[in-house]
């Protein structure tokens, strides 16, 4: 990593980015463009959510990245490599954990490390096979058939054998899809250490809880345009409603009315939910609100908008 690190800089990279997208497109034979104009840059360091719809354009941009697909026009660099210029060190610089999960049933565990060491250059003596596997809670099963492992470790076989060549960028493509919840939790356990090792991550999931919780920033496409970018407590603010639940002093038979309740639901006789732009008033005026109504309030309760509800904004409609 060390070595692709200081041929970055001699290069002359922007440090602080880890890729950069520029005004990339790709349009398949058939007339389906894929991407349309996407430029960003992942900071050096970072873990980056590239959030969007099945279809949107989230793995032609990776396989465009991973030299699997071919752009349009455009440019893109990965560690300071532009990928058209320098393919070798762009590659080198670069793990990809597909979203398939793609083995040969008949190699174990340390023979598909040792081959993917091997078509990526590095020396027997450099490999760190066991180091890896160990990380990724594989040790034990270095020696049985890849057919013999449970989904989840297939996918934490994908994480190292992504790391063979130390790339100081990572991209997750689902890498948690059809694991179980603890499995999920020791693979992002990893990923983190990898990060707090300065390797820079690039995940796309579907499950927003995981990119709320993980990503420093989120790119969103949706169209296979660029329909947002920002660090994830930023994005997350973007969401205008807020919600209050009410527990009541009585029993009411109908939803109390207001001009400024966006949404009112009686969710029991004596609770109540309401929806409001946090713009036009905040919850202390919904309070003062019901109590001009003549209702007694003995409880309260906020609901934040959260990443989930920013990205069913954005991407409202899914992608062709």
């Amino acid at each position: 990593m060390r070595v692709v690190r200081a041929f970055a800089i001699a290069v002359g990279m922007n440090s602080n980015a880890a890729i950069s997208i520029d005004h990339l497109s790709k349009t398949y034979e058939g007339g389906k463009q894929a991407l349309d104009d996407v430029s960003f840059d992942v900071a050096q360091g970072s873990i980056f959510g590239l959030l969007g719809p099945n279809g949107a354009g989230k793995s032609t941009l990776i396989n465009i990245l991973a030299g699997m697909v071919r752009k349009s026009s455009g440019h893109a660099s990965i560690w300071g490599f532009d990928i058209d210029s320098n393919p070798r060190n762009a590659k080198a610089s670069i793990g990809i954990v597909p979203q398939e999960i793609m083995f040969d049933p008949f190699f174990t565990p340390r023979e598909a490390m040792e081959q993917q060491a091997g078509l990526y250059g590095v020396p027997k003596s450099k490999r760190r096979t066991m180091e890896l596997l160990s990380a990724v809670r594989l040790d034990d099963k270095a020696d049985a058939y890849s057919r013999t492992l449970s989904g989840g470790m297939k996918r934490r076989l994908l994480v190292a054998k992504a790391m063979v060549h130390s790339p100081p960028v990572i991209v997750l493509d689902e890498p948690t899809a059809g694991v179980d919840i603890e499995l999920r939790q020791q693979l992002w356990e990893y990923v983190q250490h990898l990060n707090k090792q300065g390797v820079t991550v690039v995940l796309t999931t579907h499950y927003l809880e995981e990119a709320e919780e993980l990503c420093d920033e989120i790119a969103i496409i949706n169209h296979g345009k660029l329909i947002a970018k920002k660090p994830t407590l930023e994005l997350v603010g973007m969401a205008r409603e807020k919600a209050v639940l009410l527990t009541l002093d009585r029993d009411v038979s109908d939803a109390p009315s207001h001009e400024a309740f966006e949404k009112v639901e009686l969710v029991s006789d004596r609770t109540v939910e309401i929806t409001y732009n946090k713009d036009r008033m905040n919850a202390g005026e919904i309070l003062s609100a019901m109590q001009g109504l003549g209702l007694g309030i003995v409880d309260v309760t906020t609901k934040e908008a959260d990443l989930e509800d920013v990205f069913l904004s954005l991407t409202s409609g899914s992608a062709e």
